[in-house]
């Protein structure tokens, strides 16, 4: 079955606690006999003189047949986070926003926030958010964003961690807009739950490798016991849906 993995990671500052070339995650992929998943750093951009975007697109141009690029951004810095998003979704060709509120501590309903995911929506590109267990990253405080644009394709990315995965769920069944995603989350039957109340349309596979193994996260779904078909549109054909539809303008 083809498996497209909808969340991992790539970091080139060697330094860094958390460097893994993309060649890691690669193995990972061919491990779980994943063809080809989505990337993006550690680290939000701008990221003074560390060029994150740059990185993702080298390793994207380096394996253009195994990687996809997504933007982490900083809402923060204002003008120059949307230069930054416009700069990847067309110079780069990336195909996604990543958001992490809890590590730039920004409330997802801020009015930064919501701008920089309307321009995202303007090219049709999906926003990722960290959805868990932290202050910043709850469900209910991404469904105010949302709400607030509507026209975006919103991930909840983790579907709700350890503690909120209901709690996402109901979400999802709220906001038409809302996907869930399926990596280090434990509960196989929580994303049996998330399929029977929203439809495997609106559930993605994800890893969140390197930090997960792969083969774990594809074999949770298998638990899940699923239809076929269904397990098919969570594997890849809901993520390259929608990656098809983006615009570069």
């Amino acid at each position: 079955m083809l498996i497209i993995d909808s969340h991992t990671h790539v970091e080139g500052r060697e330094n860094s606690p958390w460097f893994e070339p993309p060649e890691t995650i690669i193995r990972l992929f061919d491990e779980a006999e994943i063809k080809q998943g989505i990337i993006m750093t550690y680290g939000d951009a701008p990221g003074g003189e560390y060029d994150y975007l740059k990185y993702v697109a080298d390793c994207v141009k380096k394996y253009p047949d195994r990687l996809i690029g997504y933007a982490r951004i900083n809402p923060w810095y204002e003008k120059e986070a949307e230069e930054a998003l416009e700069k990847s979704l067309t110079d780069y060709k990336m195909k996604g926003l990543k958001l992490h509120p809890l590590g730039y501590r920004q409330i997802p309903g801020h009015e930064l926030t919501i701008k920089l995911v309307k321009l995202a929506a303007s090219f049709n590109a999906p926003v990722l958010l960290h959805c868990g267990d932290e202050e910043y990253t709850y469900p209910l405080q991404i469904e105010k964003l949302a709400r607030a644009v509507p026209e975006a394709k919103i991930i909840l990315g983790h579907m709700g961690g350890y503690f909120h995965v209901r709690e996402a769920i109901r979400v999802a069944e709220r906001c038409a807009n809302v996907y869930l995603e399926t990596s280090a989350t434990p509960y196989p039957e929580l994303i049996r739950a998330a399929v029977k109340k929203v439809g495997a349309k609106r559930v993605l596979f994800a890893s969140d490798g390197p930090g997960c193994d792969p083969r774990l996260e594809v074999y949770k779904v298998e638990l899940a016991k699923l239809r076929k078909a269904e397990e098919r549109l969570i594997f890849a054909d809901n993520i390259l849906e929608i990656l098809n539809q983006v615009k570069h303008r």
